[in-house]
């Protein structure tokens, strides 16, 4: 996993001083008329690019290293995306809404509720969308449910270096401003996978001290880059059947 508070702020930080180099983008939301064909291309290219690099490299990844992945120039990446930091909350608040949808989903279509958790988990690992999750939403997950101050640093996380994983420590950072926008969708989906924790809690089924933060770890950290898309399948499914065990309750 390789969403790193170190990395979000190192993106928000270059996108506060970073323009697009031909000065007259502006961001995907601010345009009102249809993009020619060969646009809406360039931005679905763009945005498929920037979730492969993210999710490999983490939010720090250089626009070049998208722009690359796209097979555009990297002009083109700024005339759509004026700043990094517009493309980041872009990928990350679509990110956290897809963990809404597969929350929800699971919980209107599963009756039961250990079914219902361990579909919502399953979805999610098998999406790569842990690979994508803002820090924020761990770390209001963790704050919330244990009364740990905002600044409370993440568990250690995973990422990858010349092919291989590795567990880094975090480093302590600056705390990351987040848009009304980006807190709203965090409080989405804290609300939904609440839901799904509670039931399951409340069926005996979920272990009592398990929390919405430790459900959102197992999605963060049961999504590995692996090189070889079979390896990873099989990695991430094997990882989450070990969690998944450790989240139930056992009779005493």
């Amino acid at each position: 996993m390789h969403v790193q508070d170190s990395h979000w702020s190192s993106a928000l930080a270059a996108g506060a001083t970073m323009g697009a180099p031909t000065g007259g983008g502006r961001p995907d939301g601010a345009r009102t008329t249809p993009l020619r064909v060969d646009a809406q291309r360039n931005l679905e290219h763009v945005l498929r690019a920037a979730r492969e690099v993210f999710g490999e490299l983490g939010y720090g990844a250089p626009m070049e290293d998208v722009a690359r992945r796209a097979r555009v120039g990297v002009g083109t990446v700024y005339r759509r995306f004026p700043s990094k930091d517009v493309l980041v909350r872009r990928i990350a608040e679509e990110e956290t809404s897809r963990l809404t949808d597969q929350a929800r989903a699971a919980l209107g279509q599963e009756d039961e509720p250990w079914s219902a958790l361990s579909r919502f988990l399953r979805t999610s690992v098998a999406s790569g969308a842990g690979r994508l999750l803002p820090p924020q939403v761990l770390r209001v997950g963790v704050a919330e449910e244990h009364g740990l101050p905002d600044q409370a640093r993440l568990p250690q996380q995973r990422t990858q270096a010349a092919g291989e994983l590795r567990l880094v420590p975090e480093a302590p950072v600056a705390p990351v401003a987040v848009a009304g926008a980006d807190d709203a969708g965090a409080a989405q989906l804290l609300d939904v996978v609440g839901q799904l924790v509670d039931r399951a809690r409340a069926s005996g089924e979920l272990r009592p001290d398990v929390s919405v933060s430790d459900v959102l770890l197992v999605i963060a950290t049961a999504a590995p880059s692996l090189p070889d898309a079979a390896q990873q399948a099989a990695a991430s499914a094997r990882l989450l059947d070990i969690l998944l065990e450790g989240l139930r309750s056992r009779p005493a």
